[in-house]
């Protein structure tokens, strides 16, 4: 089982980027998906969530902003980040909380580098 974000780059203040998360492996069900956040000298937070009936939560600092997605047929999450602040530069990492043929529970995706300049 593989979690493989993607997305992430430099972009100015006000800009977007849509970060991927794809799950790779023999895949029996995939439950809640989120994406977390660190920033550097700063704990690792959650930025949305989203369960496999398409609830979602997302974190007071990005509600507006950020829109967390899924698409189950393609066992990937989406986070779409409009409106970005510098404040939001961070090491964005998925998790996934899933049933495989070699694991049940939470797996991390590898992170992906969000840079937002002022």
């Amino acid at each position: 089982v593989q979690l493989q974000a993607s997305g992430g780059g430099l972009v100015q203040a006000g800009g977007s980027l849509r970060l991927s998360c794809a799950v790779s492996g023999t895949i029996y069900s995939i439950n809640t998906m989120g994406w977390y956040r660190q920033a550097p000298g700063k704990q690792r937070e959650l930025v949305a969530a989203i369960t496999s009936g398409g609830d979602t939560n997302h974190a007071d600092s990005v509600k507006g902003r950020f829109t967390i997605s899924r698409d189950n047929a393609k066992n990937t999450m989406y986070l779409q980040m409009n409106s970005l602040k510098p404040e939001d530069t961070a090491v964005y990492y998925c998790n996934a909380d899933l049933v495989s043929w070699s694991v049940v529970g939470i797996e991390w995706g590898h992170g992906t580098l969000v840079t937002v300049s002022s």
